[in-house]
């Protein structure tokens, strides 16, 4: 089930935004059995199924068609994404960055799945019940962590900065952040925050990774959410509720990649239809605006 944001909400993997991070595992799974050359995510087919949204399983698993449930633009995304950041990921590492930050982790798996150089600290913060439900469903499948993986169970509206230096988390240290799918969620102030605090916390040759969606002409915001609705409705014919349009921020706010750069980063960037064309494949419906996206990366040079 799914409600409009407000401040203080709370969720779990089958609520309100966690549903997006259950939906976008059933994403992985399903490119994963698309292209493994681009993806190779044995795990997210079995976290949804632990989550138990019989409609997100079925597809996951393979049993129901993504059909128009799932549109080929959103799984050909979820290849090329996942690709983007385990690339960043993994060229950080290799360069010799040690510590590795994942924003609003979710159901994302990099801590079990790359190959992380030996000594690489992998933290992933987010809300407790879903770090929690993560931690005890990867270790009943019998998974085991491929980097040192530190738990920071905390929401991004609190005091998290503290909470992942009891982690162990070493400012002084250059890392690797990454903040992927998270901004949109954010209403536009805490989104400036999360960039500020990330910039505070970085030591010199720090990186960073995220989008940068560029901000509405006329009638794109109402477009979206029409798309949106739609895809909720199909889902409601098929027994689950969510309205992925009450749960983003819509409006103006600081384009991500422009503010980084003020903050001191120095990014470089491709749209999502780049990306997708490095790989073959089409962007063909853009009703979500996904073509406009940029996806950054880049070091702290302060």
């Amino acid at each position: 089930m799914t409600s409009t944001r407000h401040d203080g909400d709370t969720w779990d993997l089958a609520s309100s935004v966690g549903t997006t991070a259950t939906a976008a595992a059933a994403a992985r799974a399903i490119a994963t059995r698309e292209d493994r050359s681009l993806i190779d995510d044995p795990f997210a087919e079995p976290l949804v199924r632990a989550v138990g949204v019989d409609l997100l399983t079925r597809l996951a698993s393979g049993e129901l068609p993504p059909g128009d449930l799932v549109e080929q633009s959103a799984i050909d995304v979820a290849k090329v994404r996942t690709r983007f950041y385990d690339d960043f990921f993994l060229d950080a590492a290799n360069a010799g960055i040690t510590q590795a930050v994942i924003l609003a982790s979710g159901l994302d798996s990099r801590a079990y799945r790359l190959a992380w150089p030996t000594g690489t600290v992998v933290y992933e913060l987010d809300q407790p019940q879903v770090v929690e439900f993560k931690t005890r469903t990867l270790a009943e499948l019998g998974a085991e962590p491929t980097a040192e993986r530190r738990v920071t169970a905390v929401d991004l509206r609190d005091d998290w900065p503290a909470a992942l230096r009891t982690a162990g988390f070493d400012p002084a240290r250059p890392t690797a952040w990454s903040a992927e799918g998270l901004l949109g969620y954010l209403p536009p102030e805490a989104q400036d925050r999360l960039l500020d605090t990330i910039t505070e916390l970085s030591a010199p040759g720090s990186r960073v990774a995220t989008e940068s969606r560029p901000n509405p002409k006329p009638g794109d915001e109402e477009a979206t959410k029409e798309s949106l609705n739609r895809t909720a409705e199909r889902w409601r014919a098929q027994g689950f509720e969510a309205d992925m349009a009450k749960l983003r921020y819509f409006g103006e706010r600081n384009e991500a990649a422009p503010y980084l750069t003020g903050l001191g980063w120095t990014l470089e960037g491709r749209t999502i239809r780049e990306l997708l064309t490095a790989h073959n494949l089409p962007l063909k419906d853009d009703d979500l605006r996904m073509g406009g996206v940029l996806y950054v990366s880049g070091s702290l040079t302060k």
